[in-house]
């Protein structure tokens, strides 16, 4: 008889701050190299990342033209964070961001750089609340335009 193999799975409760730069694409790749470079530095500043990041309580993970920060400790971190990055960017009117914030299951999994990456519904709808945030957001302002 067959034996079943173990499950690895170790789900916990995640608290997603998802970011990207609205218009990245249409930049000039000398333009978005000099984006990201300057909100990855603004970023690291915030006092909520360093908190998250001196306490080993946090998971970055780049993804192109921003990033996936995940905090364990509290569902405030990424709204702190979230927060503290939009006051910080008053400074960096070049810089337009849309931001999704979730909390929900991840499993921690090894990604094909062998680098720590999460997997799950948590950081899934994050994104996804980030698109359509986006999306509310334009529609909103298309149609305050209108007369």
């Amino acid at each position: 008889m067959a034996t079943k193999p173990k499950s690895t799975l170790h789900l916990q409760i995640a608290h997603v701050l998802f970011v990207d730069v609205v218009g990245y694409s249409k930049l000039l790749i000398n333009d978005q190299r000099e984006i990201v470079q300057e909100l990855n530095q603004v970023v690291r500043k915030t006092p909520q990342f360093r908190k998250s990041q001196a306490a080993g309580q946090l998971i970055r993970i780049p993804v192109g033209d921003g990033m996936a920060l995940v905090f364990f400790q509290s569902p405030e971190e990424p709204v702190h964070c979230a927060m503290e990055i939009a006051t910080a960017l008053k400074n960096h009117p070049q810089i337009r961001l849309r931001m999704g914030i979730h909390s929900g299951p991840v499993d921690q999994v090894r990604d094909v750089n062998d680098q720590t990456n999460i997997a799950g519904v948590g950081i899934n709808i994050a994104q996804r609340i980030m698109a359509l945030a986006i999306s509310l957001w334009m529609a909103k302002t298309s149609s305050s335009g209108r007369s």
